[in-house]
C-alpha cells in the first residue's frame, strides 16, 4: 500500500547561508560578520519542518543537485523527520541562497541561485502517495499545475504560498484552495493600494479562502462564507526574520489539517511565526506544538 501523509509539500529547497551584521554596508564596502547559520532553506521544506516540530507527518517532492549542498539539505530535513524518498537528485548543482541579516531590527536581504530546474515530466502521479493537503510554492510552475490538477482529482485540498512578484502564477490559482500569500505579492498582483480591496480581487480569481500576510501589520484573510478575519501580529523583540512566513504557513497548515476555524489558524500561525523571529536562521527558531500553545496562553502583548 502507498504511504500517506499530512501534508505533502512541493518547492525549491537551497542551501541558506545567513550573515549576521550590524548594519547594512554602503555600496563597495567592507564589513565583518557577528555570526554566521548554514541551514536548509526555502518556503516549503520548512513549512514542513514546522509541521513536523507540531507533531505531524509531512513528506516533501523537491530536487537537489549531486554535491555537497543536496546531500547537507536532505540530511537536515530527514533530522526533523521528514519524509525525504520523493526528493529528486540531479547531476547538477543545488540551490544556494545567500544573505544578511541585520543585528536589531532583524531585517534581512537574501538573493537566490536557482541553479536547478524541475519540470512537469518529473512528477509521476502514479507514484505518489496520499495526503491531507498539498503545499507549494509555484516556482516549477508546469510541475505545479501537473500536481494541483492530481490533487483536484484526489479531491485534496492545495495550498500555495506566494511572498513575491518574482514569477507569474495566475494560471495556477484557480486551482488553489487556500492563497496564503505576503502583502508584497497581493498589492503587486492586483494593483490595489489596500489589502481588503486586494482580497476582494483575489477571491474573484482564487476559490477557496485567502489569507494575506502583512508582518507586523498582522494578516487578514477571507473564508469560503464570506467572513472576513483580521488578527493582529504578537510583538516580539524579533532577533531575524528569515523564515517567519514559511513558519507562519506551517502553523496555518496544522489548523487546517486539525479542522480549525480561520480565526483560530491565523493566531496559531502567527504566534508560529513570532516565536521563529526570537532565534537567528529560517528554522532555527520553530518552535514544538506545546511551546506554541504556553506562548499564547499567556496572552502577549500584539502590535496595533
Amino acid at each position: 500500500m502507498k504511504k500517506s501523509y499530512d501534508c505533502l509539500g512541493f518547492g525549491i529547497a537551497p542551501a541558506d547561508i545567513l550573515m549576521q551584521i550590524d548594519r547594512y554596508p554602503r555600496a563597495g564596502e567592507k564589513i565583518n560578520a557577528t555570526d554566521a547559520i548554514v541551514q536548509g532553506g526555502g518556503p516549503i521544506p520548512t513549512a514542513m519542518v514546522t509541521l513536523a516540530r507540531l507533531g505531524l507527518k509531512p513528506a516533501l517532492i523537491t530536487a537537489v543537485g549531486d554535491d555537497l549542498f543536496g546531500r547537507f539539505v536532505i540530511d537536515e530535513l530527514n533530522r526533523d523527520g521528514i519524509d525525504t524518498s520523493l526528493v529528486i537528485k540531479k547531476k547538477t548543482r543545488t540551490a544556494i541562497a545567500a544573505g544578511w541579516v541585520e543585528h536589531g531590527s532583524g531585517r534581512r536581504t537574501i538573493s537566490l541561485d536557482l541553479g536547478i530546474t524541475l519540470p512537469a515530466s518529473d512528477i509521476k502521479t502514479s507514484r505518489l502517495p496520499g495526503a491531507k493537503v498539498v503545499h507549494m510554492d509555484g516556482r516549477y510552475l508546469s510541475a505545479c499545475l501537473k500536481l494541483a490538477r492530481w490533487a483536484k482529482r484526489k479531491g485534496i485540498p492545495v495550498s500555495l504560498d506566494i511572498g513575491s512578484m518574482r514569477n507569474d502564477v495566475s494560471e495556477l490559482l484557480p486551482l488553489v484552495d487556500h492563497l496564503v500569500c505576503a502583502d508584497v505579492y497581493a498589492l503587486g498582483f492586483t494593483g490595489c493600494r489596500s489589502l481588503r480591496k486586494a482580497l476582494d480581487v483575489l477571491r474573484v480569481i482564487c476559490p477557496g479562502t485567502i489569507v494575506v500576510t502583512a508582518g507586523t501589520r498582522g494578516a487578514l484573510g477571507y473564508t469560503d462564507a464570506d467572513d472576513v478575519i483580521y488578527r493582529p501580529a504578537f510583538k516580539v523583540k524579533a532577533v531575524d526574520t528569515t523564515g517567519a512566513g514559511d513558519a507562519f504557513h506551517g502553523g496555518y497548515l496544522f489548523g487546517l489539517i486539525k479542522g480549525w476555524s480561520l480565526e483560530k489558524r491565523l493566531e496559531f500561525a502567527s504566534a508560529v511565526a513570532a516565536l521563529k523571529c526570537g532565534q537567528p536562521g529560517g528554522r532555527t527558531g520553530i518552535p514544538g506544538y506545546r511551546k506554541v500553545r504556553a506562548f499564547i496562553k499567556k496572552d502577549p502583548p500584539r502590535y496595533a
